[in-house]
């Protein structure tokens, strides 16, 4: 019997395009269901009653819910192929904990950074610019945050790279002028095909954010 694997998801998520690379890690062929936030799928509803939030990965019909917890749930289910958590239990501690840090300020301070104005945006980019340096000092001389190969913590912090144009764009920052480590790291992630691939045009991420300050009555001047 086939595997039946569906993402609900949203193109400009970061939080989606997570399971898209770790499924194309994987090699998983896996139907894409793209949602509408203002007028979500009764599966969407269904499938993740608690939070409401895409993405869900949905195996053989089980929904499995939250980013993190959808790429270990692929890293554990096809095994078999590109290992992207750490073998050493320390190793993988600390992944976790990185990412958990990841989650817990760059959306959040990165959202002010594109709607925010004035002394709010100012004090925004100077945070955002800090959890970016703090990262890159994590990341130090390794090729990828796990060392020598692509993988967990690379997965939950490069996604965030297509909304870099963005940021920079709408808060006037250059994040390579700030963290020239960080961007060498992006570009070494985008020469990997299943990485690249699985990445929305930053260009077509910066029309979608214009879109949403348009919706939300943001100047966009």
């Amino acid at each position: 019997m086939a595997e039946k694997v569906i993402l609900l998801d949203l193109f400009a998520s970061m939080f989606g395009m997570r399971a898209r690379v770790a499924l194309a890690a994987k090699g998983v062929q896996y139907e894409y269901r793209e949602e509408d936030l203002r007028n979500k799928s009764q599966l969407l509803l269904q499938s993740n009653p608690v939070h409401k939030k895409i993405p869900v990965l949905i195996h053989n019909d089980k929904p499995v819910c939250e980013s993190l917890v959808i790429v270990e749930y692929i890293d554990e289910v096809w095994n078999q192929k590109y290992p992207l958590l750490p073998s050493h239990p320390y190793q993988r501690a600390q992944a976790r904990f990185w990412a958990d840090y990841i989650d817990k300020k760059l959306y959040a301070v990165g959202r002010m950074v594109w709607t925010k104005s004035g002394e709010e945006l100012e004090a925004a980019k100077k945070e955002f610019v800090e959890i970016l340096k703090q990262l890159e000092s994590e990341l130090g001389d390794k090729a990828f945050f796990g060392g020598e190969s692509f993988g967990f913590l690379d997965v939950a912090l490069v996604t965030y790279s297509t909304w870099f144009h963005t940021y920079e764009t709408c808060g006037g920052l250059s994040i390579g002028e700030h963290c020239p480590k960080l961007s060498e790291w992006v570009k070494r992630c985008l020469e990997i095909d299943f990485v690249s691939e699985s990445l929305p045009d930053p260009a077509k991420i910066y029309d979608f954010a214009l879109m949403l300050r348009k919706v939300f009555g943001i100047d966009a001047s």
